[in-house]
């Protein structure tokens, strides 16, 4: 056993002699290290991982499963020349944004006149952004302390968009938004 062990370490050893010495260089080389024969260097020594996914030996990771999407509909306050209310759209990632945020984002308005300079900036303060969930109220979180305390003699389909988080990580689907409700004729 002795002998396998040291006959691999020796193995590992690799003789490597000086170079010849020019005649420059042999003044500068003094005579102590001329003398001390050649040097050994340990082998450099390969050390591969393992991995118990199939996926990741191969240098490939896994692709992330798609996150669920939550897809927004926001109706206008008032109805366009043609009678019809506008109607913006957009998506986001479930349970990642509150609703203020994702209209912001995408610009659109939020805000009545007066709420574009006196709002409190998504603090849930002041209660500007009051926005009417239409469809989808399933996929939205439970009113908040504050919402209830600003909302309290409004419909329970009125919420504030600044404490209103779209999704949960785990469900997706349609959201309708109508944007102002308290212009609604």
């Amino acid at each position: 056993m002795a002998a396998t062990s040291s006959a691999l370490a020796a193995a590992a050893l690799v003789s490597v002699p000086f170079p010849a010495s020019t005649s420059t260089s042999s003044s500068r080389v003094s005579a102590a290290s001329r003398h001390r024969g050649p040097r050994l260097f340990r082998a450099a020594t390969v050390i591969r991982c393992s991995s118990a996914s199939p996926n990741l030996s191969q240098g490939t990771p896994a692709p992330a499963p798609p996150k669920p999407q939550i897809e927004l509909e926001f109706v206008g306050p008032k109805p366009g020349e043609d009678g019809s209310y506008p109607v913006d759209r957009a998506e986001a990632t479930s349970g990642e944004k509150l609703l203020r945020d994702i209209m912001n984002e995408n610009k659109i308005e939020l805000y009545a006149a007066y709420g574009k300079v006196m709002n409190c900036g998504g603090g849930g303060s002041c209660g500007t952004c009051i926005v009417d969930i239409l469809d989808g109220k399933e996929l939205l979180n439970e009113r908040t302390n504050t919402e209830n305390r600003y909302l309290k003699k409004k419909p329970e389909s009125w919420r504030l968009a600044c404490q209103t988080i779209v999704g949960n990580k785990e469900n997706s689907g349609k959201v309708v938004v109508q944007r102002l409700p308290q212009w609604k004729k």
